[in-house]
């Protein structure tokens, strides 16, 4: 389902012609609500960059939302991950500017920076997998959730319009109802099988009555 059979399905449901406006209010609210609810493999990103010597801070990109991991990648490509902390123990345990090394931990300094112990002493290329909302289907037209999941964005969707419509209760709980079901599935899917093979873990059993 794309953006334009969204608008149109959202406006069938409800028997309602909504601005322009509203409706990508209703859209990505749901989005929101969602993206929020399920950790997809769509909401995952990696990126890399460097640190400066003696320089402690990291920006972080310009969409981040929330880390899953940060590492240091050397020249042979191994791997050393850095563990959180905050930045209380960094300052208390790296005090001094002359407190230089490989980092070995990392901090939420400010929304848009990351604090890195020990301060780097070279430059270091850092490998950060993070969480992040992925462009909505008002602006892309498409998504991987509009794609390979559409009912919990409709239902999401319409339960955000009825709201606003200030609909009967019946059809809000209905929708609700409807909403509940569709994310429950796509919980299925990303907390889930997306997180498990059948060699490890089996193949997914229902109790026969």
């Amino acid at each position: 389902m794309n953006y334009s059979e969204l608008v149109s399905a959202i406006q069938d449901y409800t028997e309602n012609t909504f601005s322009n406006a509203d409706i990508n209010i209703f859209i990505k609210q749901a989005e929101q609500r969602i993206y929020n609810t399920v950790q997809l493999p769509a909401l995952r990103k990696n990126v890399t960059g460097n640190t400066t010597a003696s320089n402690k801070y990291l920006a972080a990109p310009s969409d981040w939302l929330a880390t899953f991991s940060m590492a240091i990648v050397s020249a042979s490509g191994s791997y050393s991950y850095l563990l959180n902390k905050d930045v209380n123990f960094i300052r208390a345990a790296y005090p001094e500017p002359t407190d230089t090394g490989a980092p070995e931990y990392y901090a939420l300094f400010d929304q848009n920076t990351f604090i890195l112990g020990p301060t780097p002493n070279s430059s270091y290329t850092v490998e950060l997998h993070y969480f992040y909302y992925p462009e909505s289907i008002v602006t892309a037209n498409t998504t991987w959730l509009g794609n390979n999941f559409d009912s919990a964005l409709l239902y999401g969707s319409l339960l955000e319009a009825y709201t606003y419509m200030k609909g009967e209760s019946d059809m809000v709980a209905l929708y609700k109802q409807r909403y509940d079901e569709a994310l429950a599935l796509l919980k299925q899917l990303g907390d889930g099988k997306d997180r498990q093979d059948a060699y490890r873990s089996g193949q997914v059993r229902y109790k026969v009555q």
